[in-house]
């Protein structure tokens, strides 16, 4: 830069020492003097098209025509410098006294190309292997001076980095500056265009040299672009690009500073800076394009974030390192929406079918450590919270450590995947849980009252809420201590088999329940409930379809009256917006007969054991056996027969022994 600078410099003095015999010179022979000079310096061919023409009012000074500089002999990217015309001013006492003195330099619709190739060589290194004259000793080169005014009207500034592939275009370019001290504070006040988006930057650089010579140095700056605003406090150099001090910046929804960057506007979700991003802390620019955050506060739309972070370049896109601490985090936009109790609970027609857009998830890959007050994830509501975020190729995992959540903890990994489409997951356990709070929030259920122990294993994909409920799959447990079922008086349904003890200021005690349950398919199946009630055991069994938003689901209710059993088999079926309960008549029915069955065995039982007894009898009087004490007709029969025998047998034996006598 200094040395562009200072050899323009030089063209400029040649043309104003030029202009003193310009009334006794033809301009054709002053320009070619002028040219022949500068080609020789740098090296490079410069062309005005026209004459320099001298100006007398409204201030002393020279014209040019369109003006042309060639560019290093190893880029293709055409001319250096072209303008469609130089104005310059020069002091007219100092030219008097024999000096040339520029006051201002007006370049019309100038276009400026700074390359750097791959070997490092830089396009305005002017002189030695680069090529022309140019040296310290060359007037104007290696001295310090001063400019009243410079400005560029509608001009483009291209740099190109042919090593690390950067480019940057500005078009549009107007810029005005004054260097009033070589070794002071520098103005510049400047407006753009870059990728389409306009642009304004107000600098003030500390020191002008440390400035043509890249060199960290003092800057202030304030930038506008649309709805984004900001202002940097500190050092800056741009031969490395680095700097550090202190930002502030309210970035909008980050459109603008998205175009400027030459890449789409993020779609980020609410409670994430859908309504605006606010920066503010102390910001390091490193020479190697890494960017680090200290006693950093970032704003998204009403979320307040404490961050320190570091900003690198991965493989495929930045990756993102921070400690975060927060207030209330809300992640409903990115953890597939809110739940059923703010769709309207129970009562709502079905789940939100707008799409869920989680592109931002794209944007970068994170490990970042956060505490929060409470983060807000939809479905469920957290408190005080310390959590850890993996952002890997669009898929985030929340993992849940010293998580509070109705009155109770939660522990476990809550996932959010963008990858192909949208799907949530998770393997959460919630304890000592308040479960009526925790229910309204994830589906709206507000019956079931109580404090106890919840595992949910979930998984659903899908672009909308109604997507990913329609296709659910999981798995859980529930045990809950001492609770109350709202809406429904089991025991009243018992003694009466009236369902009309069902609905308001209705309710059931309990002093425990259990449950596990299955999801496929966006349907939860249960068939193993067993609730304790101190007048009597309720089990259940049935669907709740968690997509469809419908219920059938059976409860048999069975109460010890004296030496009879009292049951209710009750039938709760229908939309979740306006369940029927009823007595379960199919039960019912099912149960009579079998009542009936075994009636009909017992007597039929009785009737076998009489005819039964009946026989034995008959026999007992017809054949003379009579069984002795615990002992059966059968055995007896068998006792008398062996008796029997025995006596024959020893007749016969004696009849033998005595001669057949």
């Amino acid at each position: 830069m200094r040395w562009i600078v200072r050899s323009v410099f030089a063209l400029l003095t040649l043309a104003v020492l030029a202009m003193g015999a310009l009334f006794l010179i033809p301009a054709e022979r002053i320009a070619g003097l002028v040219v022949g000079q500068f080609n020789s310096l740098t090296g490079r061919q410069l062309v005005i098209e026209g004459s320099i023409r001298p100006t007398i009012w409204p201030v002393l000074g020279v014209k040019t025509g369109k003006v042309t500089m060639s560019n290093a002999d190893w880029s293709d990217e055409g001319p250096m410098f072209q303008a469609e015309g130089l104005e310059i001013a020069v002091d007219m006492a100092a030219l008097i006294g024999g000096q040339a003195r520029i006051t201002a330099v007006e370049a019309v619709a100038p276009v400026l190309i700074l390359e750097r190739a791959r070997d490092g060589r830089e396009n305005w290194i002017f002189g030695g292997e680069s090529g022309g004259t140019v040296s310290t000793a060359t007037p104007g080169v290696g001295k310090a001076f001063t400019l009243d005014r410079a400005v560029i009207s509608n001009g483009r500034l291209v740099f190109l980095d042919h090593g690390s592939g950067t480019r940057l275009d500005l078009t549009a370019l107007d810029l005005e500056t004054a260097i009033a001290e070589f070794d002071g504070p520098v103005t510049v006040q400047m407006s753009a265009e870059k990728e389409g988006q306009p642009f304004q930057l107000d600098l003030t650089l500390g020191v002008f040299r440390d400035f043509l010579d890249g060199k960290l140095g003092p800057v202030e700056a304030s930038f506008a672009a649309g709805k984004a605003e900001g202002t940097f406090s500190g050092k800056a150099g741009w031969n490395p690009m680095a700097a550090k001090g202190e930002l502030e910046a309210d970035l909008g929804t980050l459109a603008e500073v998205a175009a400027l960057a030459g890449a789409s506007a993020p779609a980020l979700p609410e409670g994430l800076g859908a309504g605006g991003v606010r920066v503010k802390g102390g910001v390091t620019l490193t020479d190697k394009g890494t960017v680090h955050l200290r006693g950093g506060t970032v704003v998204l739309d009403g979320t307040v974030l404490a961050v320190d972070a570091d900003l690198t370049q991965g493989e495929a896109r930045p990756k993102l390192a921070a400690k975060v601490v927060a207030g209330v985090l809300n992640l409903a936009a990115v953890s597939g929406g809110k739940g059923g109790g703010a769709q309207g609970g129970m009562k709502a027609d079905g789940w939100p079918k707008d799409k869920i857009d989680v592109s931002a998830l794209a944007m970068l890959d994170a490990d970042v450590s956060l505490r929060a007050d409470g983060i807000d994830l939809g479905m469920a509501k957290l408190g005080a919270s310390a959590v850890k975020l993996t952002l890997d190729r669009a898929r985030a995992v929340f993992e849940l450590s010293r998580v509070q959540a109705y009155g109770g903890a939660v522990s476990g990994q809550f996932v959010v995947n963008g990858r192909k489409g949208l799907s949530v997951g998770g393997d959460l356990g919630f304890a000592g849980m308040a479960l009526q709070p925790l229910m309204t929030d994830l589906a709206g259920y507000e019956r079931l009252v109580g404090t106890g122990d919840l595992r949910l294993k979930f998984l659903g994909s899908g672009n909308s809420v109604e997507a990913i409920m329609q296709g659910l799959e999981g798995s859980g447990t529930l045990a809950l201590g001492k609770g109350e079922i709202l809406g429904l008086d089991i025991g009243g349904m018992l003694r009466t088999l009236d369902t009309g003890y069902a609905g308001e200021g209705q309710k059931t005690i309990f002093d425990s329940l259990t449950a596990g349950f299955t999801i496929a398919g966006g349907v939860l199946q249960n068939d193993d409930l067993v609730m304790q009630a101190p007048f009597a055991t309720v089990r259940g069994a049935g669907r709740l379809g968690l997509g469809a938003r419908t219920i059938n689901y059976r409860l048999r209710a069975e109460a010890a009256v004296g030496d009879k059993t009292l049951t209710a088999p009750i039938l709760i079926k229908g939309p979740w917006a306006d369940p029927s309960i009823s007595l379960d008549l199919e039960a019912l029915a099912k149960e009579k007969l079998d009542l009936e069955k075994a009636e009909l065995e017992a007597a039929a039982k009785e009737k076998a054991k009489a005819l039964e007894a009946e026989a034995k009898a008959k026999v007992q009087e017809e054949l003379g056996i009579v069984p002795q004490d615990g002992e059966s007709l059968e055995d007896a029969v068998k006792r008398q027969g062996e008796e029997f025998i025995t006596d024959e047998a020893a007749k016969a034996l004696e009849k033998l022994l005595n001669g057949g006598n």
